[in-house]
């Protein structure tokens, strides 16, 4: 199993959340809480199931919760990748 690393993690999140918004990845700073992004709840649960998809795992229906900004998830990504790792 592959360590996703929290830049990468955080490169991702951009990428889809600017697809989504029809905007530059550029007008998605990492630190913006998620509830400001403008995202309707059909685009979130279409995220979060292309994010499972891409991890090979479900992060769990708190994360963003405790994680409210792309950089938060994006570290918790990499924290929960990295102890799924050590435990294969």
């Amino acid at each position: 199993m592959a360590i996703i690393a929290a830049q990468d993690a955080q490169d991702w999140l951009i990428d889809k959340v600017a697809h989504r918004l029809g905007v530059d990845r550029g007008k998605v700073p990492p630190e913006q809480y998620f509830d400001e992004l403008d995202l309707d709840s059909t685009e979130a649960l279409i995220l979060a199931g292309e994010m499972e998809n891409w991890l090979g795992f479900e992060l769990g229906t708190t994360a963003l919760w405790y994680h409210p900004t792309i950089k938060d998830l994006a570290e918790h990504i990499a924290q929960v990748s990295a102890e799924r790792a050590d435990a294969a």
